[in-house]
């Protein structure tokens, strides 16, 4: 039981106020799609979420400071249970940018509905006669303004973003969210996995620095691809919700709230792939 105040129910997380500077942020193993929550959970997937960014905030402390604080779960909640300690993580309480940064280093998703109707992503020209799933020349930065839930995030130009945040924020946010991506991808690739896309969130501290927040590349905020299985030129099979999404992609479903139901053999393939996720990218089983 968490005795605190709720202060923010988001599609995936719960987060709770523990004092004036510091947050408990709970990951739920809630599933959501097309930007709404689905009455269906995928189980263990809070843990599975909350254990991938701290494996990746540990290993990209040196490129950017991040919410995480000293302090444990048990020190917040004296009888949480291992549940609670495994998808929860105590962190600092920023100011949130209304804005996602995603890093695309393949063109796939609406990244590739955008460029086959103007031949650009969020107003960044590409070269002619790309294919579905083609690596991009380089990594290309694609902000969005963040949606309620319910809602769908848009996606946003460069200029746009610098009329939100303003120009210095918008290029830091920018530079870094790229050397995050690099970094990511090569261990990822060493790993078997492609790391075709992923969205950051920051947020500002009290002196106004940047940090790095809420979850980072897991494969509810990326998109992971098998090495092995990948071909340009096909939508390649995805570490994640995929099965979800192709699922519902069939169904005679608006993509507004409520969601459908989700099949049992559905849901028990999707917990296998966050599962297998996790095992190549951190090199641990996970318990």
């Amino acid at each position: 039981m968490i005795n605190l105040p709720l202060i923010h129910k988001g599609k995936v997380r719960d987060v709770y106020q523990v004092d004036d500077k510091t947050l408990l942020m709970v990951a739920s193993d809630r599933l959501s799609a097309f930007d709404v929550v689905l009455p269906d959970v995928i189980p263990q997937k809070g843990q599975l979420l909350t254990q991938i960014s701290n494996f990746w905030f540990d290993m990209s402390k040196d490129l950017i400071t991040n919410h995480l604080t000293a302090a444990s779960v048990k020190d917040v909640i004296g009888d949480a249970d291992n549940d609670l300690q495994a998808r929860s993580v105590v962190v600092k309480k920023l100011k949130a940018l209304p804005v996602e940064a995603i890093v695309r280093g393949y063109i796939i998703g609406s990244g590739w509905k955008d460029y086959q109707k103007t031949g650009e992503i969020c107003g960044i020209q590409l070269p002619e006669n790309l294919q579905q799933a083609e690596k991009l020349p380089e990594p290309i930065f694609t902000p969005s303004s963040k949606a309620a839930v319910g809602d769908h995030d848009e996606n946003i130009s460069f200029q746009k973003m610098i009329k939100i945040v303003g120009e210095d924020l918008a290029e830091q946010v920018r530079d870094v969210s790229i050397k995050l991506y690099q970094m990511a991808s090569e261990h990822a690739l060493s790993k078997g996995i492609i790391i075709a896309d992923t969205k950051f969130e920051f947020g500002l501290d009290e002196n106004d620095n940047l940090v790095l927040m809420d979850e980072i590349l897991t494969p509810d905020s990326s998109r992971f691809w098998n090495l092995q299985n990948y071909k340009v030129g096909t939508s390649p099979d995805s570490y994640d919700k995929q099965f979800v999404r192709d699922y519902l992609e069939t169904l005679d479903w608006d993509k507004t709230p409520p969601g459908p139901h989700v099949p049992v053999d559905i849901i028990e393939a999707t917990a296998n792939k966050y599962r297998e996720a996790f095992q190549l990218i951190t090199g641990r089983e996970f318990i």
